[in-house]
């Protein structure tokens, strides 16, 4: 038991440091719109979204690489995942990801893993020619993600990722890179409570460059064309705290786990999330969650209204074991998130965890 509040204690001041990190004026709704690479707040895989992302504190296997890179640690021996989201779905805007975490030795883990998100084909327009004809350009975001976990004891884990940011249009783009670290804490007789936080995407500023920015102009009696450049505004990550909490319920024929997070946001509005996940033998699971934050029960017209999701989520697994003891998987993932525009978002994975 003094173990316990010992490592409980250290995970609150580890809570203490790290938010100065997370921004001062976390949670100022004044704020929305000053960051970018606002598609790392996205959440790409189709597992821990159908529960809203409220696994910060026990979040297994690859799928720690988004909330908590600690839950890495957790990885049995190779987990690998392909992720499809149909993102706004009539929007056109669709996000793939893909990665692998692999256990190095007793206690340690890597991962690598891969996100894109693309927006379709876009007409090109000028001042010239606002209706086009001009042919289209495809705007891409991308991330990858190399990270590191470790358990440090059979109750603490934690870990470190890199992110390697890029963002590109048909003549301008930017690159950035972001640090993510994570720490978990486990105890109960049958390691049933969890508690976790992770700090995200910490990092130096973004800025666009390239032929965009440059125009040709002539100089008034010279018939010279010169070419003018001029400089891109630097903008900032979207920083990103989380302190989550988790409680097994252990039956015979399965598990229940209800858990709930808090997220401190730089530049968007704070959220409180709760969610519960039912496991039937860890054949199917069942999971839902419930995201809060300021006007999100507001219509889509209104000012408060600054997220287009509704603040539900729900998923279903349906997974085969590959050996007696169901410590290997094979598994499909399926999460559905309701939203004020469009039609919803809706993602799916194919998984294999060995």
């Amino acid at each position: 038991m003094k173990n316990f509040y010992k490592s409980l204690l250290a995970i609150f001041l580890a809570a203490i440091v790290l938010m100065p990190y997370s921004n001062a004026n976390a949670g100022n709704k004044d704020r929305s719109g000053e960051a970018g690479a606002g598609e790392l707040l996205i959440n790409p895989w189709a597992r821990s979204a159908g529960w809203g992302g409220v696994n910060v504190s026990n979040v297994r296997g690859l799928e720690g690489t988004f909330n908590n890179i600690a839950g890495v640690a957790h990885t049995k021996q190779t987990d690998i995942n392909f992720t499809y989201t149909s993102w706004l779905q009539g929007s056109g805007i669709t996000l793939m990801a893909a990665g692998v975490a692999f256990k190095a030795g007793e206690s340690s883990a890597f991962t690598l893993a891969f996100q894109s998100m693309s927006f379709g084909d876009i007409e090109i327009t000028t001042v010239d020619q606002p209706e086009g004809g001009l042919g289209t350009f495809s705007p891409t975001l991308m991330a990858i993600t190399l990270g590191y976990a470790k358990a440090f004891s059979n109750s603490i884990f934690g870990g470190m990722s890199i992110k390697i940011i890029s963002e590109s249009i048909k003549n301008a783009s930017a690159m950035g890179v972001a640090v993510d670290l994570g720490i978990q804490y486990v105890t109960g007789e049958m390691e049933n409570i969890h508690f976790g936080i992770s700090l995200r995407n910490v990092g130096p500023g973004m800025k666009f460059s390239g032929d965009g920015y440059s125009l040709s102009t002539a100089i008034p009696g010279k018939n010279n064309l010169f070419t003018m450049t001029q400089r891109g505004a630097e903008f900032e990550l979207p920083t990103q705290l989380n302190i989550g909490a988790a409680y097994d319920f252990l039956f015979d024929i399965g598990r229940f786990t209800a858990a709930g997070n808090f997220t401190s946001n730089a530049f968007t509005k704070d959220q409180f999330t709760v969610g519960g996940e039912f496991s039937f033998k860890e054949l199917v699971l069942l999971r839902v969650g419930y995201a809060y934050e300021d006007g999100i029960w507001d219509d889509i017209s209104e000012p408060e209204k600054t997220n287009a999701n509704k603040g539900l989520s729900a998923g279903l697994t349906v997974q085969i074991p590959l050996n007696k003891e169901r410590t290997k998987f094979i598994g499909i993932d399926y999460s559905y998130i309701p939203t004020s525009s469009f039609s919803s978002t809706n993602m799916f994975a194919v998984r294999i965890d060995l």
